[in-house]
């Protein structure tokens, strides 16, 4: 299974909508996703809890088709199969209003935010692909440091959407400090 992975643009804004209502989900509806990715975009936990799903779906369409929204689809032929959301931590107020106690400040550093491979996909190197991509676009962009946020336990892989630790190491990444079950891991580029 040839993975492609093609960066998030105006004209995959159909794509993104595809994978997160038909696709990621497939096999349990239930874990379905009400976030589209703009849980990092919120300022605080009171905006977030008060936003409703239909809430995120317009925001993510309007950012994305600003070119607001980072991020990077993995496609099995013409579907899309795993998602992956950074950028500078600058553009992502998240980071610091839902994880201060493992996220820096440094607006020139950017986070990997999340990480959404379909089960079907799983355990077949979508994850590994997306972040290589990632880092070599921030990389292309002259971004010197990257972080990011694991769970320190892989209890299930709905509870990794900030991506699996061990994936984070095998790509050079170093924990930094581990705080309320929650790695910063960091990588230097």
């Amino acid at each position: 299974m040839p993975i492609e992975v093609r960066p998030l643009t105006p004209e995959k804004v159909e794509d993104f909508f595809t994978f997160f209502e038909k696709v990621a989900y497939s096999d349990h509806p239930e874990w379905g996703c009400g976030c589209y990715c703009c849980f990092f975009h919120a300022t605080d936990r009171v905006e977030w809890e008060r936003r409703t799903a239909e809430d995120n779906r317009i925001q993510a369409r309007e950012m994305i088709l600003a070119g607001d929204m980072r991020g990077l689809l993995a496609y099995d032929q013409q579907t899309p199969v795993g998602w992956c959301h950074y950028d500078l931590l600058s553009n992502l107020p998240g980071a610091a209003a839902f994880y201060p106690s493992v996220a820096t400040d440094d607006p020139e550093s950017a986070a990997i935010v999340c990480f959404t491979v379909a089960q079907g996909w799983r355990k077949q190197g979508v994850a590994t692909a997306l972040l290589t991509a990632a880092l070599d676009d921030l990389r292309a962009r002259g971004v010197r440091r990257v972080e990011a946020y694991p769970v320190l336990r892989d209890e299930s892989p709905e509870h990794n959407y900030l991506g699996p630790l061990t994936l984070y190491q095998k790509m050079g990444f170093s924990i930094a400090k581990e705080v309320d079950g929650l790695a910063l891991v960091e990588l230097t580029l």
